[in-house]
């Protein structure tokens, strides 16, 4: 079936049944969290073939715990979200009364990247299943053997017009956002994101793009630096750094770079003490990849940078070594291009106002992290940058908490999911008004004359 049948064929069942009940929804989340649980060892394999090396850990903790994580959630707060809610009427419209009424939007698509496959692509799936919506998914085809999985699970889950996968390469890819749906979400580069809005403009669909920047941690002279620089690792490294929300650069106190990085070199040799041979350590995607994170290292070196390897680049083999970089400047490739790897440049700067002023130079970033104690120049960290979000004194876990968005802003995307505001997201709140048959604004008809303007002027008053 072409793509253009599929989406009718969804239109067409969300037409029979355009209001799920609650019980066919949790049952379409029901059989999601299954899928889940129950093919977790085939998952993790699969995705481990297509990076060629990628940590089970890894893969049980980011992508499979948090997605049936956030399964759970929405099941459990799925009849809250979806009632209809009384809201206010004003005195000199009652006795009408305002309803507010979430209601599905029809059928969405989803394209998900290659590195989270199952997390970003089944993510939003739940929401937008939870919001009573039909879903096709175009996952990455850089990531074969998983698509190819999950194109097989979910077909034994769903009926294709609830749930439909569509694999191929980018050509379908293309014709993919094209297509009228009532909502596109993508995941994936910013400049691609751009490419996403641009077709979906044509149809008039609404999107969520997820898209990424490079998302600065600044560590604060009131900081811990062991503690930070072990966290920074952890987060820099988690699947060697191929994290839309890792952190991208590091920003210090003048004279703090070079301790900085000989803590972030203990840090790496606790967390993987075998590196890079370990299974820990997960593999960058392929040669192509590896090879752009060699350009950006050697663009460096040529710039001036002090390039500290924090492992043996000979025996790395389909893994990258962990990267330091000092001394890094706005000339360098590092500090322009997001890096999406293990590379960590490390600037110093002179103070609170030169750190925000480097941020706010720059696009605004998906994720921003500080490290330190002094409570006034975090809240002028807070009010004085833009970021997605912001994790304090940590990296990454914004990102799971399910009572809060997670989304960017300006270049680092638009729109958000995860919890209720996922469910917002993929549903219409159609506002209700009920009138009476006795009703007050019978005195705002013509023919105009003094009462007219006797209650317009009290109202405005009022």
């Amino acid at each position: 079936m072409d793509l253009n049948a599929r989406l009718v064929a969804q239109r067409a069942a969300f037409a029979a049944e355009p209001w799920p009940s609650l019980a066919v929804r949790r049952s379409r989340l029901d059989r999601l969290l299954a899928l889940t649980v129950d093919h977790e060892d085939q998952i993790v394999a699969a995705i481990d073939a297509d990076f060629g090396g990628r940590s089970a850990h890894e893969t049980r903790l980011a992508e499979l715990f948090v997605v049936a994580g956030g399964i759970r959630h929405a099941r459990a707060h799925l009849k809250r979200w979806s009632c209809t809610r009384r809201v206010p009427t004003a005195l000199h419209f009652r006795p009408a009364r305002n309803r507010l009424m979430p209601q599905p939007l029809g059928v969405v698509g989803i394209v998900s990247p290659w590195n989270y496959p199952f997390q970003l692509a089944l993510g939003p799936c739940v929401a937008a299943l939870a919001a009573g919506n039909r879903v096709m998914i175009k996952p990455s085809e850089l990531t074969p053997c998983f698509s190819a999985l999950l194109a097989r699970l979910i077909a034994a889950a769903f009926d294709p017009d609830e749930v439909a996968v569509v694999t191929g390469g980018v050509d379908v890819g293309q014709a993919f956002v094209g297509l009228p749906f009532d909502h596109l979400f993508f995941t994936g580069s910013t400049a691609v994101g751009r490419q996403v809005a641009v077709a979906a403009a044509a149809n008039l669909t609404p999107v969520t793009l997820e898209l990424g920047g490079k998302s600065p941690a600044i560590v604060d002279r009131s900081a811990d630096p062991v503690q930070a620089a072990e966290r920074i690792a952890f987060a820099k490294l988690l699947n060697a750094g191929q994290t839309c929300i890792a952190p991208d650069y590091l920003l210090v106190p003048r004279g703090m770079a070079r301790p900085m990085a000989d803590h972030l070199a203990a840090a790496v040799r606790r967390l993987y003490p075998a590196m890079p041979e370990t299974p820990d350590y997960t593999a960058i995607l392929s040669p192509r990849h590896r090879d752009r994170l060699a350009a950006l290292v050697e663009d460096a070196r040529g710039h001036g940078a002090q390039v500290v390897a924090l492992a043996d680049p000979q025996r790395a083999g389909a893994k990258y070594p962990p990267t330091l970089i000092l001394d890094a400047t706005p000339a360098m490739r590092v500090m322009r291009e997001e890096i999406f790897g293990p590379l960590l440049p490390i600037l110093e700067v002179d103070d609170i106002d030169a750190a925000i002023a480097h941020v706010v130079a720059g696009d605004r970033p998906l994720a921003l992290y500080w490290f330190g104690r002094d409570a006034g120049r975090r809240d002028r960290i807070l009010r004085e940058t833009h970021a997605g979000g912001v994790t304090i004194n940590d990296c990454l876990w914004h990102l799971a908490q399910e009572d809060q968005p997670f989304g960017g802003v300006g270049a680092s995307g638009t729109g958000a999911y995860h919890g209720e505001w996922g469910f917002r997201t993929f549903s219409h709140y159609k506002p209700v008004l009920d009138q009476p048959r006795l009703a007050g604004t019978a005195l705002f008809h013509p023919p105009y004359g003094k009462r007219f303007d006797r209650l317009l002027a009290l109202l405005r008053h009022m």
